[in-house]
């Protein structure tokens, strides 16, 4: 297990956190509910999106069903390149980094996959019920993932000079989401920064290798 314990722990904490405040969001709040956390600037709303990451949505009935047969597929393909990674020593930070991405993706799939089977329909007027009589709102992997972060930092108009969306309004930061996809967004913004770090790290560890084996 040497090496596996911090991704691990990691990716536990990750999918923990978004579970419950998913579980609590369900169970608490009814769809388009909000209060604020820091005033007007951080808000708990509830939505419910049947798509994508950040409330897109994707082709309907069977876009939804090929998008979580696609979630699994890439969370299983990420899962082995994270276990390779681990066991040929890759850089701990560059683990880590890809250890938010799986953790991310696997809560949002456990939405899709099982929230539909346990839980009642969440309505305007009715919170959701766990275990409901006579089974949950959706078959399996036709879920819908649970959003409630929401920054609307900065709201205005576009001025009248600004290409194409001139005099139009505008609402910054308009997307709700969840900590899973937080985790995507952290792990893959990471990577980005700090990628001449990691890979310079493991290029210097692969020419160290080719010298211990030339002088062999």
């Amino acid at each position: 297990m040497k090496g596996y314990t911090r991704p691990i722990t990691l990716i536990f904490i990750v999918l923990l956190i978004d579970q419950l405040s998913k579980f609590w969001i369900k169970l608490n709040m009814t769809i388009g509910q909000d209060f604020k956390v820091l005033g007007d600037k951080f808000l708990i709303h509830f939505i419910e999106n049947p798509g994508m990451a950040y409330g897109m949505e994707f082709g309907g009935e069977y876009g939804k069903l090929f998008l979580s047969v696609f979630r699994i597929i890439a969370v299983s393909g990420i899962g082995y390149g994270l276990h390779y990674m681990v066991k040929n020593k890759y850089n701990r930070g560059f683990i880590l980094n890809v250890a938010l991405i799986f953790a991310g993706a696997l809560g949002n799939i456990l939405d899709s996959a099982f929230y539909g089977l346990i839980f009642s329909e969440s309505t305007f007027y009715e919170k959701a019920v766990l275990f409901p009589e006579g089974g949950g709102y959706a078959s399996f992997l036709h879920g819908k993932v649970v959003d409630m972060l929401y920054f609307p930092l900065m709201e205005g108009n576009f001025p009248d000079w600004f290409p194409i969306w001139g005099g139009e309004h505008f609402l910054f930061f308009r997307p709700v989401f969840n900590i899973a996809d937080s985790a995507i967004s952290i792990g893959v913004f990471l990577i980005l920064i700090f990628q001449k770090r990691y890979f310079k790290e493991e290029h210097k560890e692969e020419d160290s290798i080719h010298s211990e084996v030339l002088e062999d």
